[in-house]
């Protein structure tokens, strides 16, 4: 520690020594070039200097120039040495002329402090600049190093990894964000990676260096020069998602590894983002969809939430999202225990006493147990994230996904108006609109439960459906994770399927959104752009592994499966919200009675523990449930 602070102190004399060399040289040339006609005395020029020395230490050292570091010295540093230099001018000038000497003349004087200035701010861009650029085995690097033995007192590139071990980068987009990351990389001796050159479609830019990289211009001979450059891998730093797809599928294509580098502003914690892999959210190239906070947070800020389902994969986000906006109470229910646990552990972890989180093991189809839990917390919020919603298992298991889906959330609702419950928001799924198979049919189900209650209950009800979600329990992602780790085939069931896809997040905070700016009964749907080709997200999740040789292999339609999805959002039948990429279902509510009618007719098949006898009356009760063989052989 000793030796750290006194090499940290001879560093900054050694600042200092340079500077009254700079002085020295300043005060000696302009004796020589700014003859006066009047005699001056020894004396008085060796006063007029030392006063002059005094009051530029005094300020820079008082404000703090030589605490800086100034091989990572950004603009700020050199405003601040522009601005003590200033001040040290003014004492400089108002001494001077206090001292019973032969005074100098203000044109003298500002001369002597402005060429100071100008070798001060001389001598500490070219050893930042010495720092940042000395590892290039050409002339001018041997130049800069022998520089940096100068300016610093020692070999500061010998700690520096050789340039051979590095990993040869090209920075796609000479922007902003794409010099901030040159910058990152050359500033920084334990950089793993090597910026070879920019690649920008602007031809002003084309052609030209930034920190001394050349910048290539984005066109069919841009493969050759990153092969002259031995380019071995590709940073996206362009911030358009249309962009990134395109540029993410071209060059992976051309066999580069691809990595992204987000913009430093967008930063939460104020820190320069690191060289990442492409996460599952650029598998959709779309904008992610962000949630209006501050309507969202005022909305659900101390209010006691229950959700149901809260260890899955969108009920656990729900509560994440939910804590940052300071509910009074959130209480996680769910049937399996281990999934609610690591979700209690981890939000204790992060929010620790400033959140009331509760945690109550139950089944939706317990009426008693759920009973119990809204006596106790009286919620003013039910979000019903619970369900069963893997299509070729409720297919075997229709007796099991209509007491839960559809009985779950009736108990749900009852309980709701019981306890006087202010607000019920129903989480919904793409395979609702038209269903093809049981788990579609009972979600549809559910729905026109919460739409026929929004016509006769004193709660405040609404639904929102989204498509499928990238990476949760169940879903394509993990399972083409597995695939690939185990060396292959990676299966799609038909090369042809279509799905609109969002990420966690965005499902999580679309509920949270549409109930907050809901009135009473609307289903909400999301305009989720351009569908996803299945075989597309298994290819792009090859690539993203760097595994070479991974078959894909059909395996055929499951039970139940669609080629393409329903379309979620039709525009022109729909009613606009205040966020754009949401929308209302215009469609007229169902009665109660008509509802209760399919309810018990629903139960009376359940009692007959026959599954497709539960089959056939969904088809019955659900108007719009047709056969997978029916659709798809319409939309082949």
């Amino acid at each position: 520690m000793v030796n750290d602070e006194v090499k940290k102190l001879n560093v900054r004399w050694l600042l200092v020594a340079y500077d009254l060399l700079i002085l020295c040289g300043v005060e000696l040339l302009l004796l020589f070039l700014y003859r006066s006609n009047e005699i001056q005395t020894l004396s008085s020029n060796i006063w007029q200097a030392l006063i002059t020395f005094l009051c530029v230490f005094a300020a820079r050292y008082f404000g703090g120039v030589y605490r800086q570091v100034w091989r990572y010295g950004g603009i700020q540093c050199y405003i601040r040495l522009l601005l003590v230099d200033v001040v040290a001018f003014v004492f400089n000038f108002g001494i001077e002329n206090l001292m019973p000497i032969h005074h100098l003349t203000f044109a003298r004087l500002i001369s002597i402090s402005s060429m100071n200035l100008l070798g001060a701010l001389a001598i500490r861009m070219v050893y930042r600049y010495a720092y940042k650029c000395n590892n290039t085995a050409t002339p001018m690097g041997k130049l800069l190093e022998l520089l940096l033995r100068v300016f610093a007192g020692q070999r500061v590139a010998s700690g520096r990894r050789d340039e051979l071990s590095k990993t040869k980068l090209a920075i796609i987009g000479a922007g902003r964000v794409g010099v901030t990351l040159a910058e990152d990389l050359l500033g920084r001796s334990d950089a793993a990676y090597l910026p070879r050159c920019f690649v920008d479609r602007d031809p002003d830019k084309a052609g030209r260096e930034i920190h001394g990289i050349p910048v290539i211009m984005e066109n069919e001979a841009v493969y050759d020069l990153l092969k002259e450059l031995e380019v071995e891998e590709i940073a996206l730093a362009v911030l358009d998602s249309e962009s990134r797809k395109t540029l993410y599928e071209r060059y992976s294509a051309a066999g580069y590894k691809i990595k992204v580098y987000d913009d430093p502003l967008m930063s939460e914690d104020g820190r320069r983002p690191a060289l990442r892999e492409v996460d599952l959210e650029e598998l959709l190239f779309r904008a992610p969809i962000v949630m209006q906070d501050e309507i969202v947070s005022a909305y659900y800020r101390d209010k006691v939430i229950l959700i149901t389902g809260g260890g899955g994969s969108i009920g656990s986000e729900l509560c994440r999202q939910l804590a940052k906006t300071a509910p009074k109470q959130i209480i996680v229910l769910d049937i399996y225990e281990n999934s609610a646990y690591d979700l209690q552990q981890e939000l204790k972890m992060q929010y620790g006493a400033a959140l009331d989180l509760r945690v109550e093991i139950a089944s939706i189809t317990n009426k008693r147990a759920l009973s119990r839990v809204f006596s106790e917390y009286a919620p003013q919020i039910v979000i019903n994230a619970a369900a069963h919603k893997h299509v070729p298992l409720m297919e075997t298991n229709c007796i099991e996904a209509v007491e839960n889906n559809v009985f779950g959330t009736l108990n749900l609702v009852e309980l709701c108006e019981e306890f006087g419950t202010e607000r019920f928001m129903m989480v919904s799924t793409d395979k609702a609109v038209n269903p093809t198979n049981v788990m579609g049919a009972t979600k549809r189900m559910c729905e026109m439960i919460v739409q026929a209650m929004s016509t006769c209950g004193r709660v405040k009800y609404s639904t929102t459906r989204f498509g499928n979600v990238l990476g949760s329990a169940g879903s394509v992602i993990p399972l083409f994770r597995r695939q690939i780790a185990q060396g292959g085939p990676v299966t799609v069931t038909d090369k042809r399927i279509i799905r609109y896809f969002m990420t966690i997040p965005e499902a999580s905070q679309l509920v949270l959104q549409s109930g907050a700016m809901a009135k009473n009964g609307e289903l909400f749907v999301l305009d989720m752009g351009e569908p996803v080709k299945i075989l597309d997200l298994a290819e792009n999740l090859i690539r993203l592994s760097g595994a070479k040789g991974i078959e894909i292999v059909e395996t055929g339609l499951r039970q139940g499966e669609k080629l393409y999805e329903e379309l979620l959002v039709k525009t022109d039948d729909l009613d606009k919200t205040e966020n754009e990429l949401i929308f209302i279902e215009r469609e007229t509510p169902p009665s109660w009675a008509a509802v209760e009618e399919k309810l018990a007719l629903l139960r009376k098949a359940c009692d007959t523990d026959r599954d497709e006898d539960v089959r056939q009356m969904l088809k019955r009760t659900v108007e719009t449930y047709k056969s997978p063989e029916e659709v798809n052989a319409a939309l082949v």
